[in-house]
């Protein structure tokens, strides 16, 4: 990304300065937490020596592999349901004006600004409302139905930058609706679904609050399993997990930004 130095806006007096702070602030927790999990000191916060045994005590943690193979469970399996959700929502909200389209894009929309707390108790009700017994099911349900905004706007932010005369060109070539879906609309809709699968995988495998509230027993999660270890206090082990996490969230929403930039 270029920065525009002729842009008035650096003119300001400061800006500098406060834009360097901003990303510090952002970036540099993070930094120190991944030097610190090289730390072999068993005191999380006190430098002693470089070290990987950390990595290694993870890597050979039972609980900890268990707690991330959920992870991965859950978040492979909401991510392809919320996936295909978005896409079904998305095509048919691109058919065509209708009464109430802006409301029932609002509604799709709606679970990015609600409090994640509020849709976390609230899911929890209506399970115990169902008698739908809690495990690693409800949170695969829950965590498909908070992923479909995620995946839904990419996805429809590609349809919206297609060219819609290409599908009328493939109608007037005698191809039905299944033909031009799947040899014109689908083509070139893959980036607008893998950026919003890859978004909605990386939502789901990072979740705490809802999989806290809506997680039965044998359902730990990596984030949960993390904040468990960090109530007895921060360990090199926790700052190890964490900058693992941490790499597979950064390849996710790397290639998300990849894939989406094929849409150009």
């Amino acid at each position: 990304m270029r920065v525009d130095v002729t842009n008035p806006l650096w003119r300001f007096r400061g800006l500098r300065a406060t834009t360097w702070l901003f990303f510090a602030y952002l970036y540099l927790p993070i930094v120190v937490l991944i030097v610190l999990s090289f730390n072999e000191n068993r005191l999380a916060t006190i430098w002693s020596g470089f070290s990987t045994q950390w990595y290694g005590i993870v890597l050979d943690n039972d609980d900890i592999i268990r707690a991330a193979g959920n992870s991965l469970i859950i978040a492979t399996v909401s991510t392809l349901a919320a996936t295909l959700a978005a896409t079904l929502a998305a095509l048919g909200m691109s058919k065509g004006r209708f009464r109430g389209a802006d409301g029932v894009s609002g509604l799709i929309a709606l679970p990015l600004v609600v409090p994640e707390i509020v849709t976390a108790v609230a899911t929890l009700l209506f399970f115990i409302l169902i008698g739908f017994q809690l495990g690693l099911l409800t949170v695969i349900v829950a965590h498909t139905v908070f992923c479909i905004p995620f995946a839904y706007l990419p996805i429809r932010a590609r349809l919206e930058g297609m060219d819609k005369a290409l599908g009328e060109a493939a109608s007037d070539l005698y191809a039905n609706d299944w033909q031009a879906f799947h040899r014109v609309t689908l083509p070139l809709l893959w980036p607008g679904i893998l950026s919003g699968g890859m978004l909605a995988f990386i939502i789901s495998l990072d979740d705490f609050v809802i999989t806290y509230f809506v997680a039965g027993a044998g359902a730990t999660t990596l984030p949960v399993y993390i904040f468990g270890m960090i109530r007895i206090g921060i360990t090199p082990e926790v700052n190890a997990i964490s900058s693992l996490m941490l790499i597979v969230s950064i390849l996710f929403v790397t290639l998300s930004f990849l894939v989406g930039r094929m849409r150009r």
